[in-house]
Formats: C-alpha cells, structure tokens, sequence
C-alpha cells in the first residue's frame, strides 16, 4: 500500500510537471506567434512607408518644376471670372479668353525688359524748353530727318512734364516724335539684327553651342513652345516706325498724359501684378493697372513684345509674315487693321491709328535709320 501510495504520489506530481509544460508550451506558442505578427506587420509598414518615400521623391522634380512655372508669390490674386464673362458673352469663344488671359504671363517673355529699365543716377529730366533749345543747338528737326532719312541717337529717359503745357499743337507733337523716334528704331534695330542672326543659323548644316544657346534663349524671350522655328521666325520682327509712333500718340495723348509722365507708359500696357499706375476712373471691382516703367526704352521694347507675342495679335503677325513672304515693304496702314484688339473700342481704335498716321505723315518715319556713332558701331561688331 505504501508502494502504491508511492507511485501515486508520483504520478500525480509527473502530472503536474507535465501540465505545467503544457501551459508553458502554450504560451511560448502563443508568444511566438504575435512576436511573429509584430514582425510581419513591421515588414509591412515598412513596404508601404519605402514605397511613399520612393513615389514623393520620384514626383518631386516635377512638383518643383511646376512651382517655378506657377510660382503664386510673383502674381497676385486676381478673379477673373466677370471679365472672362463679359468677353464671352461679346462673342468670343472660352478658349481664346482663357489663351489670351494666360499669355500675356508667360516665362521669360519680359525679363529683358525689366534689365533695360535701369536709369542711371545722373539721369535727370528735361524741362521741355530747355529739351527745344537743346535740339536746336544740335540741329535736330523732323524736317531734315524726313528728308535725309537719318536720325540722331538721342536716348532720353522721360518725357518732360511741360510738354503738355505747350500750347502749339504742331510744337507739342514734334517735341514727342522727336524724343520717341530715336528709341523705337533703336529697337527695330535690335529686333533686325536679332532676325539676321537667326536666318544665319538656319542655314548652317551644323550650329556650334553658343548659337543653339542664343537659339533657346529667344525662344524663351518670345514665348515659344515646343522649339518652334516657325513660330519664332513670324513672333522675331520689326513693328514699322509710324505705326509705333501713332499708337504711342493715340495712348498718351502725345505724351501728355499720367501715365506717361508719371511711368514713362507710352502704349498703356496692362497689368494684373507687379509694378503699375490704377487708373483714375476704373470701378471698384476692376483691378488692372497700366504698366509702369523706370524709362522711356523699357515701355518701347514691352511693347514690341506684347504685340510679337500675344495671341491678341496672331493676325497681325501673320499679315506681316505675308508680306515678307511677298517681298513687300510692312505697311502700317494695312497692319493697323490687325490691332482691334488692342484697345476696348475695336475697329473704331484701328480707324483712328490710321489717320493718325497719314495726318501727320508718319510713314515718312517708316525708312530713317540711326546715325550710325563710334558707340554704336562698337555695340554692333
């Protein structure tokens, strides 16, 4: 009896032992299986936070390429949705508003005109008596100009603020052209050169680096997509002489008014950002601001690429491409027509930029050139 109560005794301790291991056993196993949930849950995460972190790097590039096209900090805010409105409903299509609001932002398109308007610190504006004088002392007059085809280089920063109060209208006006003409075929003279520098690489079989440089970076400076020689060739072209100078009188009043003075605005260019004069009479809710420039060269070169470049004006450059195409001479009377959507009054604007120009024979401006000075030639060689 006492064996057996032994080896019960026995048996029951073993049995305890063996159900301890059991319970043991079991929960290692259960241990083990949510160490191995932990480990393949951490696995997963982090599958899926390698493939966030792959997928932002791969698009930030373009994230960053957009920003610089878009770049929210140089433009300010501005609802365009009324005067999108009121253009439609004039009967122009949607896309064209939207192509027109949208160009005249392009990249690039005026950054050689922000480095032109610098004037120096010995710059000082003329009062307009002082200004005849000085021309006279220098034999500078439009009578001779219109005959010897030649004009000097004068390269004033401003208009004087007394040119309005000239009371002869023939004085005041010459004043005007006098001081305008000497910049606006001094830019026809860029635009020229530029052209001949192109039609020199088109025709080469092979081009060296700095040549395709200045080729990409007139296709910035014009606001061409895609590397469009086409393009470039029509937007790259002078703007005649009169017409420049009748639409310069149309928005200025010959030189007369605020915005000339006071921003040497000379084409009454619009702005939605940056630097400009709010007109006097705009409501409330219009938030558009003409164009302001530091000198008078820098609203003549803006102006040459608003009308080069805006969509505005397709027509007229292809009036003018027409016209090269033809071996014919641009003619201001027959490109004026392609302007009417240049000023709000349409037509009726066209209409008076031609009489404007045969009033006052300003197609006899069409052929002067600059004299040609040490400086200048220099500049050019």
């Amino acid at each position: 009896m006492i064996k057996s109560k032994l080896s019960y005794n026995k048996l029951f301790r073993l049995y305890k032992i063996l159900k301890n291991k059991i319970n043991l056993m079991s929960k290692l196993d259960k241990t083990q299986s949510m160490s191995l949930d932990k480990i393949f849950k951490s696995f997963y995460l982090t599958c899926f936070a390698s493939l966030i972190i792959i997928g932002f790097f791969s698009i930030a590039p373009k994230i960053i390429e957009i920003k610089k096209k878009i770049d929210l900090s140089n433009y300010e805010a501005e609802n365009k949705s009324k005067r999108i409105l009121e253009k439609v409903l004039n009967g122009e299509s949607f896309e064209d508003v939207i192509k027109n609001d949208t160009d005249q932002y392009s990249s690039f398109i005026y950054d050689d005109v922000l480095v032109e308007e610098t004037p120096s610190n010995d710059d000082e504006r003329l009062d307009a008596i002082i200004l005849q004088e000085l021309f006279k002392t220098i034999n500078y007059n439009l009578k001779d100009v219109r005959k010897n085809k030649v004009v000097k280089p004068v390269d004033l920063r401003f208009l004087p603020k007394e040119i309005k109060n000239i009371e002869n209208t023939k004085d005041r006006k010459n004043l005007f052209i006098k001081i305008i003409l000497p910049l606006i075929i001094e830019e026809n003279d860029k635009i020229y050169n530029d052209r001949k520098i192109l039609f020199s690489i088109l025709n080469k079989n092979s081009n060296s680096n700095n040549e395709l440089k200045w080729l990409n970076a007139k296709f910035k400076q014009y606001g061409v997509k895609n590397k469009d020689i086409l393009s470039l060739k029509m937007r790259m072209d002078v703007i005649p002489t009169s017409l420049t100078i009748a639409q310069a009188a149309k928005e200025t009043g010959w030189g007369t008014s605020r915005f000339a003075i006071e921003g040497n605005a000379l084409f009454g260019q619009w702005t939605y950002s940056g630097s400009g004069i709010k007109p006097l009479k705009a409501n409330d809710d219009e938030n558009h601001k003409v164009m302001k420039f530091q000198i008078l060269k820098a609203s003549v070169r803006a102006y040459h690429r608003n009308l080069n470049t805006h969509s505005s004006y397709r027509k007229f450059r292809i009036k003018r491409a027409e016209s090269r195409d033809n071996n014919e001479s641009l003619d201001s009377l027959l490109l004026a027509d392609y302007l009417d959507k240049y000023a709000e009054t349409g037509l009726e604007y066209t209409k008076i930029l031609k009489k404007i120009i045969n009033q006052n024979s300003l197609k006899e401006f069409d052929d002067v050139k600059l004299l040609k000075t040490k400086k200048i030639i220099k500049e050019q060689i």
